[in-house]
């Protein structure tokens, strides 16, 4: 058995896959944000696995480390006369005409922040030597600092990893978690090679702890995390190189969704994760797109990781009046402690969750398969406290509970549909080329909304859609990423950039293999950073005989224009080794019958978004075969997740029984009254 286990804000998601019977099967808990762990092993004991698993993990542990300044003691090592580095960073801010704009302290304070006396030129050549006696006193000084994690980031060492290679093996020796940059990221531009490697060091030893202890009480065939990047390594790795998983868990969903989606004939989708916390959004033009220049909390991070944007709007988001007067939401969220008024674990917050239960949008009764039942009156109550603060009042339709439960839906949702242009419209693509497959417990109550206020045609709810991104991690492949910075011409011969190539090449297939993948299902993609001279920042392209005409040719495609008779050059070689994994086959059926009266619920009254409230139909998800159709308004509740249809809108069930939403543009007044007299 496989199992992916993806830790949220509010519950703990499990998918497991049996690969002999090719079935699979998802299970929720709630999430221990006091202890993780604790999540995994409440799940696992329901499960009870027969024999140990294969399980693939992710986690925002090493994220929330970061986040709330939680990492270890770290020092940093620098060459004589740049240990500033990172308190310098770049002249680049964010808010530009902000004069109380304020940048992040770095995370390794100035008293630990270390010189060597080395120095290595942009060739490699090594101008002053490393006396490795010196190095026992700096040993001795971090002890007494109580440093428990170093960073070593010398100049130049991409070029030449001599020096920072001594410094590790005496640092090592004496005790310390060590994360040189040659390491983990043997690339030219120092304050972002810095960062990264500090991050590493300082969010490696949370990560360590946490795998470790897992591993103690697990009872597990085999162990991965989940990356960044779309693929998982083992945890061993993953011990020592944490900031690879600094976004495990959202990588898995964009894994999921894009699998998903290709699966049902849509290579274009754009990724809405919305789970109780935050929502993630992501686009995949045909592929997954993987960016070198992510950043967390205004720190770079220059490793490779799928493109994704991250909002504080989930539905355990707490609705509140500010200082003005205005109704807010967001980005405080319940998590899951005490979680939504409706939970009723001592939350007193109005939420998202309690504002969809208000306006009749969830079950009570069939919340989790009915394991928690909700209280409606409790989120009521919450509800018309927060309508009092903002002086909304019942009308002949609403109570005053539910028109506050309106405000707060159409303010989640603009947040929400900021960040879906975020990802789209700002960077040059049309929504409407796309679907947008929703995902995550509460995505499917707010996404038919969104694709209407972006003109995006069709949603996607698949049957996993609350789990999707556990499932997505049992469909990712081990991948590894490597880099090294050449800096060479652009004539440079295709034989010169292979051979520079091959260690890369041969340490892939080695660490891949010592994974456990064979040597049959191993790929290798290999690609060249290039530029134009004089310019600062690189694309990639496949190192391909014709790689000069393909770099012009991705520079028109992004930029709108290239220069062909411009002289280019090559900065980086890349490598990424992916190992298949088996995929878990997805249920498939011929489509059947349109009615889907089978399914019905009944009807009952809730809230539609233009405020009107009449008996509308429920469908229950598991019941709904390939070929049913239905048209909103209509809810269709699941074992844990919940879609809403407003009115107009198409739902039809495709032959992996995922939900296919069809957007009506405009709802008009004819669609109202054929809605009626049907």
């Amino acid at each position: 058995m496989r199992i992916g286990i993806d830790i949220g804000g509010t519950f703990t998601d499990f998918v497991t896959f049996e690969e002999e019977k090719g079935t699979f099967q998802t299970y929720k808990v709630l999430s221990t944000p006091e202890n993780p762990s604790q999540a995994i092993f409440n799940g696992l004991a329901e499960l009870a696995p027969i024999e140990p698993p294969y399980i693939i993990h992710g986690s925002t542990i090493a994220t929330n480390a970061l986040l709330e300044r939680k990492g270890a003691r770290t020092a940093l090592f620098s060459t004589k006369g740049f240990r500033d580095v990172i308190a310098i960073g770049r002249q680049i801010r964010s808010k530009l005409y902000d004069f109380f704009a304020h940048r992040p302290d770095p995370l390794v304070p100035e008293e630990l922040r270390f010189e060597v006396d080395e120095r290595v030129d942009h060739r490699g050549n090594v101008l002053i030597s490393l006396e490795e006696d010196t190095l026992h006193d700096l040993c001795e000084q971090l002890r007494g600092l109580n440093v428990e994690s170093v960073a070593i980031c010398l100049l130049f060492s991409f070029a030449n990893p001599v020096h920072e290679k001594t410094i590790t093996r005496v640092l090592r020796e004496s005790g310390f978690l060590v994360s040189p940059s040659c390491e983990v990221l043997p690339e030219f531009r120092e304050y972002e090679r810095a960062s990264t490697t500090v991050i590493n060091a300082y969010v490696s030893p949370v990560v360590d702890r946490y795998l470790h202890a897992l591993e103690e009480r697990l009872e597990a065939a085999d162990f991965h995390m989940m990356q960044s990047n779309g693929g998982s390594i083992r945890s061993s790795q993953a011990r020592k190189e944490a900031v690879r998983s600094i976004l495990s868990g959202p990588a898995g969903g964009v894994v999921g969704a894009f699998h998903v989606g290709k699966l049902a004939g849509y290579e274009y989708v754009i990724g809405f994760d919305m789970g109780g916390t935050s929502t993630d959004v992501s686009l995949c033009d045909g592929e997954i797109r993987i960016t070198k220049e992510a950043e967390i909390d205004h720190f770079p991070i220059r490793i490779p990781m799928i493109d994704i944007h991250t909002v504080g709007s989930g539905g355990g988001s707490i609705a509140f009046v500010d200082a003005g007067g205005a109704l807010r939401v967001g980005p405080q969220s319940a998590c899951a402690d005490p979680g939504p008024v409706c939970y009723g674990l001592g939350g007193i917050e109005p939420t998202v969750t309690d504002a969809n239960l208000v306006l009749g949008r969830l079950m009570p009764e069939f919340f989790l398969e009915g394991r928690m039942l909700l209280n409606r009156q409790a989120a009521d109550d919450a509800l018309e406290a927060l309508a009092e603060q903002t002086g909304i009042l019942a009308d002949a339709d609403l109570s005053s509970a539910q028109r506050a439960a309106l405000g707060v839906i159409e303010v989640v949702n603009t947040h929400m549909e900021r960040a879906l242009r975020v990802i789209s419209v700002e960077r040059g693509h049309d929504p409407r080329d796309f679907t947008l497959v929703s995902f995550g417990g509460a995505g499917g109550l707010h996404a038919a909304q969104l694709a209407r206020a972006l003109g995006i045609p069709r949603v996607l709810v698949p049957p996993t859609a609350s789990t999707l991104s556990a499932l997505g991690m049992l469909t990712a492949d081990v991948i590894k990423d490597y880099v090294q910075t050449v800096m060479l011409a652009g004539a440079t011969p295709i034989e010169e950039l292979k051979q520079l190539m091959a260690p890369l090449v041969d340490q892939g297939l080695r660490e891949l293999q010592r994974e456990g993948v064979s040597k049959d299902r191993i790929t290798l993609h290999r690609e060249l950073d290039m530029r134009y001279e004089g310019q600062g920042y690189e694309l990639a392209v496949p190192l391909t005989a014709d790689f000069a005409q393909a770099f012009h040719a991705s520079h028109r495609k992004i930029y709108g224009h290239s220069a062909p008779d411009s002289p280019i050059e090559i900065v980086n070689v890349r490598l990424r080794a992916i190992g298949s994994v088996p995929s878990p086959s997805f249920p498939r059926a011929p489509l059947g019958s349109d009615d889907a009266e089978e399914a019905s619920l009944g009807r009952r009254p809730f809230v539609q978004m233009d405020g009107a409230m009449s008996p509308r139909p429920f469908y229950q998800g598991e019941r709904l075969k390939p070929g049913h159709t239905f048209r909103g308004p209509a809810i269709v509740v699941y074992k844990d997740t919940t879609v809403y249809l407003p009115m107009g809108d198409r739902a039809r069930v495709d032959e992996y029984f995922n939900l296919i939403i069809e957007i009506q543009p405009n709802t008009n007044l004819s669609l109202r009254e054929n809605d009626d007299q049907s």
